[in-house]
């Protein structure tokens, strides 16, 4: 398991460097590729609810499109509602309706909605792509934190319903991994954008919401009874297992930018 999950990451993260290098396009290819994996691994995940996966699938991508555009956002929602009730109304039966429409809803625009806010972070004029690098690092060493430091001295269970291998002694181990990746991070590249004050409170909050944001995504995992989202990744499961921490940290973390340093 550990050896394709080391050669995932092989190949991988040169892509994703490349593509947070050159921006723009590239970043909004990777991105648009990440989205639609992710929605239609959730889409698979709940498939016990019936979403309607082909066309929710389709409103992701148009979404996406009007996002990566800024254009016409409104209207492809209020039209994308509008055919998604239309098709469900023209189905023989409408037995558990309610949850098909719900679950394609919340596929279709939460996941696009949410993970659209990376390339947002990407486009912060003169300094994205240090705020971008910023985040991967924060998510991919926090985790790296969290599981070696709780599969070692995890005693006390963090969400045993929801991740049974997630432990308190882990989480904390991932804050204070980002707190140190964090300083590390602004004094080698980041000292004439943020302060360390700034560093030790991105990295809090990347912490909190991140792991947050990963266990909001097991909640469907476990109620599906799936275990990983897909197996696009080896080693790794699906997009969506390993993007799930983005999905509200991305937002905040946007948002976090804005307020502090904007």
């Amino acid at each position: 398991m550990l050896i394709p999950r080391i050669l995932t990451a092989l190949v991988g993260i040169p892509i994703v460097i490349a593509c947070i290098y050159y921006g723009g396009l590239a970043f909004y290819i990777m991105f648009f590729a990440v989205v639609l994996f992710s929605v239609m691994e959730f889409f698979s995940v709940c498939k016990k609810y019936k979403p309607m996966s082909i066309t929710g699938t389709l409103v992701a991508v148009i979404f996406y499109l009007s996002l990566c555009t800024g254009t016409y956002i409104q209207e492809v929602i209020i039209l994308s509602v509008f055919v998604l009730f239309f098709f469900a109304m023209l189905k023989k039966s409408i037995e558990n309706v309610s949850s098909r429409l719900a679950v394609t809803c919340f596929g279709a625009f939460f996941i696009t909605w949410t993970l659209f806010h990376m390339v947002l972070i990407r486009d912060i004029p003169k300094y994205g792509m240090h705020y971008i690098i910023f985040l991967f690092v924060n998510i991919w060493m926090l985790d790296t934190g969290a599981y070696f430091i709780g599969k070692a001295f995890g005693k006390h269970k963090l969400a045993s319903v929801i991740s049974p291998k997630k432990t308190i002694e882990g989480a904390l181990a991932g804050v204070v991994t980002a707190v140190i990746v964090s300083l590390a991070y602004r004094h080698f590249f980041m000292q004439e954008i943020i302060t360390n004050k700034d560093a030790v409170i991105f990295a809090l909050v990347i912490s909190f919401v991140g792991q947050f944001s990963d266990l909001a995504e097991s909640l469907f995992k476990r109620d599906c009874n799936i275990k990983d989202s897909g197996n696009i990744l080896p080693g790794h499961g699906g997009m969506l297992d390993r993007f799930d921490s983005y999905l509200f940290c991305a937002p905040v973390f946007y948002y976090l930018i804005q307020f502090m340093k904007y």
